[in-house]
């Protein structure tokens, strides 16, 4: 076939992959059937564990339009590859949102009607006409094949390339059954299908671990040499861990299961073409269907965009904030003259008319008796729902270093084990040993060298870290993830019942009259404000509903409204329907307001009376938005005839919408005041409207010619508390220089209130709005830039802010001190045109980026992906399904909520606290240095045995059965489950521990300890034969004295046949054993470290006591031989000089083992080489301590004498802080805009300029 070129699926999105196609070949499957065989299904297992080379292995390339297989791999930088079968459906089109034609034809309205019915022999013709059409299934979706495109794509739904018109006028009506098939056959179930995988099927999946395999061809290996406790004991651990693991595994799927599982299927009411009302299962609704939203509300089973009524919908599942949001019908643009024009509709654009699928409808309301109608957008994994479930399924892959180090040093180990393997084999032969016995030695040596026991050992620090985690309210369903907690150098935080408690208080007003400020008022419901615009504004100028009979809504305006003990009446569903949709709500006072009667004269008669007829009726409200950072309403009180206009919203937007002579001069001064305390503050305006606007002129009215010309009315001061723990833990998360960033569903305004006050971004700090616009009318995207000082900072709560509307006080124009810290904040808008327009600037706004607001779920797990591009270790905690997928991607992801977050986070929290966040890594690096210790321990335990064994294979010996025995059991595996019992260090220090094992301090450290024990192992090796008394051993040898000669004549009689077989009796043997077992409890003490991230290895009790004994055990069967343990052991007896000079050389061993490890490379390789490293170090809120510079002199020289070099930092993140520091056009000038030209062909990148 003549090579095609490459294609893409998801391309240019997240997910984009490579695709290519393959056809299955026969004679490549049967060569591969036998290669099977013949290794005894290792090939299968390689196969398993390698897709790509399973396809290439077993079929031929072809062209992806003809293929059977495909192969995909990821364009990131994990490279991963899957495979997928294709299958072939057939279908009257190649189009779900076109009518298929014949089959199908169209009428005027642009609705299908339905399918041909006609005769049997009509219908045989008509299969002629079905189309194959293949696809294939990846990670939940559909791929089918496009004929346009001529590659494989996901069918996408009425959320893409559907103008808001078409949405009214052709697909207003709903699907014919027919055309409802037909597409059905495309989209599929409408489920979120979360399938819990068999135990059977888990355990195969893990069981196949290359761990586990190499372990099971070790046991096998030592049944064969008769080594049976040994492999017992592995096979224990083995199945404890692959059982807990399993029970871990199965139980997440459970807990998402269950979560996606409730309220999945409804039953619903969905209009057809020919007018006619259906009912049927959620299960089979299809983008286009429109649905009938009940009025006593439901579970929404699908993305639908609302035709007609207004919906009561609680989002929580998707944004964490437990606020009802009213969801308005999509207007059409056909019916709006004056509008701006059609638009293509969009879920996320046009949210506030979509309702997502997840999300609790709570209540409906229609008008003249019109039924509330949703269009079907999206369903099952492409709805906002499944995309979450989706990302916790199939989470992106968490690269830690330890791990990939791990694989490498294994690698290591089994080249050394190689050489060991050819030495054995060699030496054998020449030596002419039978060929069983050279198979299985020289296999032994590889066993030998890589541990089978490592895995379990690695666990053990993080299993005895999870148990003190459980006991501190803290749960997790990833172990791996507490090593990688250790790692953590950023955090990122939710605002809302994370950092903050859930509600607002209002602490009180200021009235503005005259132009000046009042004095505050603790009280906005006093007897003289009854009837003030103030109080009027405060009473309208909302967006609260009454659900149940219970008033909710923002709690800014609930806490606002409640401060007044006014009430709210809105018209009931008759009246509605007897009416036009501009029924208004109606606000009162309630009667307790007005003073009572004490005596009844006609002037408090009069007031009385009046208090029943004051009302005032909301006639049209212009919701919040986020871009204007404002809201407005038109009202009318009772009985006047003009109506009124009332605006609240962000001081600075409504000042600069009033009139200048109506606000206050030092509107600034005040503002600051409240803010430097950490108030929110939300400031009112009035205005009286002409007589001439009527009720409707006021629907169709532009809400610009209303906000304007606005008279100022003062200032009201909420409180936004903060949780008392929260400012502690983030002064400790900064004293150990742990970035805290703040990315949050709020609004900007609270955001970096709140940053403010909990000591995220501090007073001397300045903050950078980054406002990013998208492309428009020919312009290109652009950022604009605002250098906002602390007044701007605490109010400003969006960067979509019109620069020249609004007045920022700015900072001076030029960045002086180089010290004071700088933060930008940006919206969720400005986040995702970021990410497309200007992908260069990504990484340095991330760098010093402190607030993200209005984040969306997907943006959350996108920032989160692009502090992980910088090399961040980034941990996120939250509280919300919101959250779920930035959980899920971070990694350490920490939910303060035992509901949908804690599914897809690896830890939560039985407190909803962020004290968790400083102990879960505290406990991480404990943990973490932990499996350094073990992972150093094993490695050096292989080795000591590889160097033993080595040797005595030189003389055609071995070390017997119980002296691996007593090593591997008594001594290995005793040391490592007790020295990794350390709990963590009380409190968190500045410096991390290093995140893999190829690293300076670690490597010099294990090798200096091989060279170490290596000399001291062949130094007693060779120092024995040079023994005066030495000679070749036999069993009629007898060198020791008189009380020596029972034992050793003792011990002949059973032992010759193992003398004759295996040579296990030997000096050389006696003299290594002793040596090694000395060196394992040796490198064991000076592996296991404490300070500053363990407590100190001699307050782990079970550890000092373990190997005490040990020591004390082996300075006895050395010193005092005991015949009965010397039989056991196969040792021989040596004069008592030779025991004490190898207790000589054990305490040199272990002189120098200590000094080195703790002197040389502690004290003063590890400072030169951490300091080295520490240079690059970005530091976002601690200067360098005055002590580091101090070390830094001391250590000069030997940075010198070693040949360290100032280096580029490895993290990318430190990289770009040192370049920015020395760049002159960073961070941008006050005032400034950047701007993206078209991408260039060459490379696709964009061209940024900046211009003033």
């Amino acid at each position: 076939m003549e090579k095609e070129e490459k294609k893409f699926v998801n391309k240019a999105e997240e997910d984009e992959m490579e695709i290519y196609g393959y056809d299955l070949c026969r004679w490549k499957l049967v060569l591969v059937t036998v290669g099977v065989i013949c290794s005894g299904g290792l090939l299968l297992l390689l196969l398993y564990w390698m897709p790509q080379w399973r396809v290439k292995a077993t079929c031929k390339r072809t062209t992806l339009k003809d293929c059977e297989v495909v192969l995909l791999r990821t364009t990131d930088e994990f490279k991963i590859w899957f495979c997928a079968k294709v299958c072939i459906t057939p279908s009257l089109g190649a189009n779900p949102l076109q009518n298929p034609n014949p089959i199908v034809h169209k009428v005027s309205n642009g609705h299908a009607v339905h399918f041909s019915e006609s005769a049997p022999e009509e219908n045989k013709n008509y299969l002629k006409k079905y189309l194959p059409i293949r696809y294939f299934t990846h990670h939940s979706v559909k791929y089918f094949w496009n004929y346009s495109v001529q590659s494989f794509d996901v069918v996408r739904g009425l959320d893409e390339s559907t103008f808001c018109s078409s949405i009214h006028n052709e697909h207003s009506t709903g699907l014919t059954k027919g055309m409802h098939d037909y597409r059905k056959a495309f989209y599929g179930v409408n489920e979120i299908a979360v399938k819990v995988p068999s135990i059977f099927k888990l355990l195969i999946k893990e069981v196949l671990n290359p761990f586990y395999i190499f372990q099971l061809f070790s046991v096998i290996l030592w049944i064969t040499d008769e080594y049976h406790y040994y492999a017992l004991a592995i096979v224990i651990m083995s199945v404890i861990s692959i059982v807990s693991s399993l029970y871990t595994i199965r139980k997440q799927y459970v807990m998402l299961y269950d979560m996606v599982a409730v309220h999945s299927i409804v039953r619903v009411s969905v209009c057809r073409g020919n007018q006619e009302i259906e009912e049927i299962l959620s299960t089979d609704l299809v983008p286009g269907d429109v649905m009938l939203i009940p009025s006593n509300g439901t579970i929404m089973p699908c993305d639908a965009v609302l035709l007609s009524g207004t919906c009561i919908v609680n989002e929580s599942m998707l944004t964490g904030e437990s606020v009802p949001v009213t969801k308005i019908n999509l207007p059409n643009p056909s019916e709006y003259p004056k509008a701006m024009g059609d638009e293509i509709y969009s879920p996320e654009v046009h949210k506030r008319h979509t309702l997502f699928c997840g999300t609790n409808v709570i209540q409906t309301r229609f008008y003249t008796g019109e039924l509330v109608k949703a269009l079907v957008v999206r369903t099952g994994f492409s709805t906002a729902k499944g995309q979450l479930v989706r990302s916790i399924l199939y989470p992106k892959p968490t690269d830690f270093k330890l791990y990939r180090d791990a694989y490498l040093f294994l690698l290591f180990l089994v080249v050394v084990a190689g050489f060991g393997f050819l030495y054995t084999v060699v030496n054998s032969i020449l030596n002419e040993v039978p060929a069983r016995t050279i198979i299985i030695e020289s296999l032994d040596i590889i066993t030998i060298t890589v541990p089978p026991a490592l895995p379990a050992a690695m666990t053990a620090g993080i299993v005895y870290a999870q148990r003190r985690l459980k006991k501190i309210g803290i749960f997790c369903i990833s172990p791996q993830r507490i090593n990688i907690c250790g790692q953590l150098n950023l955090v990122c935080f939710d605002k809302t019942g994370t950092l903050t408690e859930d509600g607002l208080d209002l602490w009180g007003i200021q009235r503005v009259e005259n132009a000046r400020f009042l004095l505050p008022e603790e009280r906005a419901c006093s007897e003289s404000l009854l009837k003030s615009e103030f109080v009027a504004c405060m009473a309208t100028c909302h967006s609260l509903t009454k659900i149940e009979g219970v008033l909710s809504g923002d709690p800014l305006d609930l806490k606002m409204f409640e401060a007044i003990g006014w009430i709210l009446e809105e018209s009931t569903e008759e009246e509605t329907a007897l009416h036009n949709r501009i029924m208004p709500t109606v606000v009162r006072p309630s009667k307790q307001l007005f003073p009572e009667s004490k005596q009844a004269t006609n002037q408090e008669m009069e007031l009385f009376e009046l208090s029943t007829s004051y009302e005032i009726g909301i006639v049209r409200q212009f919701p919040f938005s986020s871009v204007l950072q404002r809201m407005c309403v038109i009202a009318r009180v009772l009985g006047e005839k003009r109506m009124d206009a009332y605006m609240k919203g962000a001081p600075e937007v409504i000042a600069s919408l009033c009139k200048q002579e109506t606000v206050p001069v030092d509107f600034e001064c005040v503002l600051e005041e409240y803010t430097k305390q950490g108030f929110r503050v939300i400031a009112l305006a009035h205005r009286k409207l002409e007589s001439k606007l009527t009720w409707h002129k006021v629907q169709t009215i532009n809400r610009d010619a209303i906000e304007s010309n606005m008279d100022f009315m003062g200032l009201i001061i909420m409180q936004n508390k903060l949780k008392q723990e929260t400012p502690a833990v983030l002064e400790d998360l900064r004293k150990a220089n742990i970035r805290t960033v703040m990315v949050t569903g709020d609004n900007m305004l609270t955001a970096i209130s709140v940053a403010r006050d909990c000591g995220m971004i501090l007073p001397q700090d300045k903050v950078i709005i980054a406002e990013a616009l998208p492309p428009k009318d020919g312009q290109a995207a652009r950022i604009n830039w605002h250098y906002a000082d602390t007044l701007a900072k605490c109010t400003s709560s969006s960067p979509a802010i019109n620069s020249e509307d609004i007045p920022v006080k700015l900072v001076h124009e030029s960045l002086e001190d180089r010290q004071t810290q700088y933060h930008f904040a940006m919206n969720g808008k400005s986040f995702a045109v970021i990410l497309e327009h200007f992908q260069d600037l990504v990484p340095k706004l991330v760098l010093y980026g402190t607030v993200f607001a209005r984040m969306a779920p997907d943006q959350k797990t996108q920032l989160v992906e692009a502090l992980q591009n910088v090399d961040y270790y980034v941990g996120m905690c939250g509280d919300g399904a919101n959250d779920c997928g930035a959980l899920k991607r971070a990694h350490g992801g920490i939910s303060l909520s035992e509901l949908e977050a804690s599914v897809a986070s690896p830890f939560t929290s039985r407190t909803p606290s962020i004290s968790c966040v400083p102990k879960l890594i505290r406990e991480g690096r404990a943990a973490l240095i932990t499996s350094f210790c073990v992972f150093k321990f094993m490695a050096l335990y292989s080795i000591i045995q590889y160097i033993s064994v080595t040797l005595l294979y030189s003389i055609l010996s071995n070390l017997g059965d119980f002296q691996f025995l007593f090593i591997d059991l008594a001594i290995i595996l005793v040391v490592v489950f007790t020295m990794s019992l350390n709990p963590a260090w009380k409190e968190l220090v500045a410096r991390r521990p290093p995140s893999g094992l190829i690293s300076g301090p670690l490597l010099c450290s294990v090798l200096s300890q091989i060279i170490i024990c290596f000399a001291f192992q062949a130094f007693g090796f060779f120092w024995v034969k040079q023994q005066s008394w030495y000679e070749p051993w036999t069993t009629e040898s007898d060198v020791c004295n008189v009380l020596d000669v029972i034992n050793t004549s003792s011990a002949n009689h059973g032992n010759e046949t193992l003398h004759d077989e295996h040579n296990i009796k030997n000096y050389e043997n006696t003299t290594l054993f002793f040596i090694s077992s000395f060196q394992y409890l040796i490198v064991a003490i000076v592996f296991s470290k404490g300070k500053p991230f363990r407590q100190p290895c001699y307050k782990n009790f079970l550890f000092v006591i373990s190997v005490i004994v040990l020591y004390v055990f082996i300075f006895f069967i050395m010193l005092h031989p005991v015949e009965s343990i010397d039989t056991f052991l196969e040792l021989v007896c040596v004069p008592y000089e030779w025991r004490l000079r190898i207790l000589i050389l054990v305490i040199l061993n272990a002189i120098v083992s200590v000094l080195t490890e703790n002197v040389l490379l502690d004290m003063i390789l590890w400072k030169v080489v951490f300091n080295r490293d520490k240079q690059g170090e970005y530091r976002l809120t601690i200067p360098q301590p005055p002590q580091e510079a101090v070390d830094r002199c001391g250590v000069c020289f030997l940075s010198s004498l070693f040949g360290c070099r100032e280096k580029t930092p490895k993290a990318k993140y430190m990289h770009l802080a040192q370049e920015l520091q020395v760049d002159p056009e960073w961070p941008p000038k006050p005032r400034t805009t950047t701007e993206a030209k078209v991408p260039s062909q060459e490379n696709g990148s964009y061209q940024i300029i900046t211009v003033t």
